[in-house]
């Protein structure tokens, strides 16, 4: 299942992504109501498999019911899209995680995850644009993305139950401020302006992706593909980030941890070729099974802050 936000009136309505369009919910409900259908995205992920299968239910028999359906399905680009996961409790990121991406940066293989977090200031939707904060940096850079939805509470749990507890994934760009990032050893500053962390523009259950380290990875940007690979490049593998973590930290449904990003970022370039993003680029992530991500980049100065 592919499960959507749709912004409408400052507010999130759930969808769901079908063959031919996307089904709201909250729509559906009026004319068939169900009082045990989630209207929420997080109360989906919270509730797990038996959510998912009362909200899959549900659908077949909005869709198998005449006259109910009419006009429910919206297409994609009629809508505004929220991110796919709206309050997680914690946005963990591992840092270096992709041996190419290492290399290219000159960096050695780190022999634990790197972890740090963002907030859910940065968090935005699939075509929504990103204004540039020119007031504090001149290095934006892409990070093309695979994210983990935490599904069920997890504390201690071993690599091999890890993906027993993930609800499903997602595409991120993980925007960074190269300049702010490196003005310190702590890369927080870098990683948490406005709008940094682009979400979907679907969450996928984890049904949907048998394995998640054998996912190809790209970032376009403005039609040139700049990062090609694949999430098996990965040092930490997802099972083993989550049960990582665990280890430190308990885990809670709806709790997002980016997995780190492949080579060809602009930080990657000699010094003297690196071209960050500017005003009017447009930036792609695509994952498989997971659809495309697009955004644009934005001058502050024009955008409506």
């Amino acid at each position: 299942m592919k499960l959507v936000n749709i912004e409408q009136d400052g507010e999130f309505r759930l969808g769901v992504k079908l063959d031919d369009g996307i089904l709201d919910i909250q729509s559906a409900l009026e004319r068939l109501p169900d009082s045990n259908v989630p209207t929420d995205v997080m109360a989906v992920i919270a509730g797990g498999t038996e959510s998912a299968d009362t909200l899959a239910a549900y659908i077949e028999r909005v869709l198998h019911s005449a006259g109910h359906a009419e006009g429910l399905l919206l297409q994609e680009e009629d809508i505004r899209f929220g991110p796919c996961v709206t309050r997680p409790n914690k946005i963990i990121c591992v840092g270096l995680n992709y041996r190419q991406h290492a290399i290219e940066t000159n960096a050695p293989i780190p022999q634990y995850p790197i972890l740090f977090n963002k907030f859910n200031n940065t968090l935005t939707g699939h075509r929504k644009d990103i204004a540039l904060p020119e007031r504090v940096t001149s290095q934006v850079d892409y990070e093309a993305e695979l994210v983990i939805v935490i599904g069920k509470t997890a504390k201690y749990v071993s690599k091999d139950e890890a993906l027993q507890h993930v609800f499903g994934y997602c595409s991120v760009n993980d925007l960074s401020a190269r300049d702010l990032q490196m003005r310190t050893p702590q890369w927080l500053l870098g990683k948490s302006c406005d709008d940094f962390s682009p979400l979907g523009p679907y969450l996928v259950t984890a049904d949907e992706v048998p394995n998640p380290n054998d996912l190809e990875i790209k970032c376009v940007v403005n039609g040139e593909v700049r990062q090609h690979s694949n999430t098996s490049d990965m040092i930490f593998p997802c099972d083993e980030v989550v049960s990582y973590i665990s280890q430190h930290m308990t885990l809670v449904p709806g709790d997002i941890i980016l997995t780190g990003t492949p080579e060809g970022v602009v930080l990657g370039y000699p010094e003297e070729q690196r071209v960050y993003l500017k005003d009017g680029d447009v930036v792609t992530i695509e994952i498989e099974r997971l659809g495309s991500l697009t955004n644009r980049l934005v001058s502050e100065t024009y955008s409506n802050l």
